[in-house]
């Protein structure tokens, strides 16, 4: 648990139910009075509740996995220590952690992302001078390097993924990577590591090594976060005054898959028509027309483009392209998504980041739990009516993907609680029917591999 010994805990002692906020810096409220059996029933279907031993001076265990408690792994003791009162009356019990003399920060696993356009020589001696660093660390994860530079998207425990970064910047040839690193809650966010040579260090038809990414001046214009804040309030503004209308001299484009979108965007970027990245072609067509393509029939001399994506390796890489179709006026987002909820909070975006991990998706505090705008307030957390069910229809509570519990589908969809019980987990009648079918996942863990099922299966029978 992040940061478990910095924070406190307060338990009820006279309901048995304790009560725990998702938020990232957690502070949980306890209240001693009785609850309803409407709220109990609500808490505990929301896996907020669980049996308390109402003693002072008492101890109990909180197991906490991807930031959920009542998973009973890597389990931590806490005592109770105090009772107080609020200006209520109602009384309030403080728990706190036990000292854990073994407990370091440097322990606690984290994700890094970062890439950089650079000319390697010899990006095989590379691999290999990487992979020697590798060497007894505990990393896994995604790194590739090809001639154009690197791209990397790993965990481990912080003290080995920070030094793996550090030891890369080390070098002048990477010494302006812009690194980003976030939490994560229960171990590994990757299964292994896979560091090689990769001809494509984004994948997209017909490849990317032709395109001259090593020029900056190819690709487009970086706009630091605040900058990027002021262009999307200033495009949102004339948008809102002229009925929701794009404006003609500038388009936001989300230069990523569709799903992604489902689950988090900024407010005014329309949701593209993209399965996946491989065969994006916005901007691409020689017709003038096309409903499904935001770039189509705008002028290209004198429209902005402002596009972005989670980090901004996948805008670098298509402004590039774009540029070499005759567009003039791009402009793309610095470090991404994940680097403007860093700085700026979630003002100007709504719902979830998707990232391609272990996480699926992670909400704007995650990146800096201590901004608290009114943005944050209202958009980030409240305002998800744009996420519908992939089945029904439905407004969904939670924005987060499950896949499809048939493993020759594997669709990645969301869905209400109705249709998952509904359709055993899987995203249509037909895949309830398939051969390869897994069970039901509750709540956001993640599907195993099939051997894992096939096991299970035969200790079974």
């Amino acid at each position: 648990m992040p940061n478990s010994l910095q924070h406190f805990f307060y338990a009820s002692a006279m309901s048995g139910i304790v009560i725990s906020s998702t938020s990232q810096k957690p502070r949980y409220f306890f209240h001693t009075s009785k609850i309803s059996a409407a709220a109990t029933s609500y808490l505990k279907s929301r896996n907020r509740a669980f049996p308390f031993l109402p003693l002072s001076g008492c101890k109990f265990e909180l197991g906490w996995k991807r930031n959920r408690p009542f998973s009973w792994e890597c389990k931590r003791s806490f005592e109770i220590c105090a009772l107080s009162s609020n200006s209520r009356g109602n009384n309030w019990v403080r728990v706190q952690p036990e000292k854990d003399e073994n407990f370091r920060e440097e322990d606690m696993f984290v994700v890094v992302n970062f890439y950089h356009f650079v000319f390697i020589e010899d990006p095989q001696e590379e691999v290999s001078k990487h992979l020697s660093f590798m060497q007894g660390r505990n990393i896994h994860g995604r790194i590739y390097l090809n001639e154009q530079g690197i791209n990397a998207q790993y965990s481990g425990p912080a003290k080995d993924a920070l030094a793996y970064a550090k030891w890369v910047k080390e070098d002048h040839r990477f010494a302006g990577v812009l690194v980003q690193i976030s939490p994560v809650s229960n171990g590994h966010a990757f299964p292994r590591l896979r560091l090689r040579y990769k001809p494509s260090l984004v994948q997209l038809e017909g490849g990317i090594s032709h395109l001259p990414l090593l020029e900056p001046s190819i690709r487009a214009i970086p706009l630091t976060p605040s900058q990027w804040r002021n262009r999307l309030e200033a495009l949102n503004k004339v948008n809102d005054c002229s009925n929701g209308d794009l404006n003609g001299n500038c388009i936001l484009l989300d230069v990523r898959n569709g799903y992604e979108w489902d689950v988090g965007h900024f407010q005014g970027a329309p949701r593209p028509d993209v399965d996946c990245f491989r065969s994006t072609s916005f901007g691409l067509s020689d017709s003038m027309v096309s409903e499904s393509d935001p770039l189509a029939a705008i002028d290209k001399e004198k429209t902005d483009v402002l596009m972005y994506c989670t980090g901004g390796i996948r805008c670098d890489v298509y402004s590039a392209i774009l540029r070499g179709r005759g567009f003039k006026r791009l402009y793309t987002l610095m470090g991404g998504i994940s680097h403007y909820l860093k700085s700026e909070g979630s003002a100007g975006w709504v719902g979830n980041l998707f990232v391609f991990d272990a996480r699926l998706a992670l909400p704007p505090p995650v990146f800096k739990p201590e901004v608290k705008t009114e943005a944050s307030k209202t958009q980030a957390f409240l305002d998800n009516s744009f996420a519908k069910c992939y089945i029904c229809g439905s407004k969904v509570s939670e924005l987060r993907h499950r896949n499809c519990a048939n493993l020759d589908c594997n669709l990645l969809f969301l869905c209400c609680m109705a249709c998952v019980n509904q359709l055993r987990g899987c995203c249509c009648l037909k895949c309830t029917s398939a051969a390869r079918l897994r069970p039901v996942l509750p709540g956001h863990q993640r599907y195993q591999k099939w051997h894992h099922y096939r096991e299970v299966e035969l200790e079974r029978r």
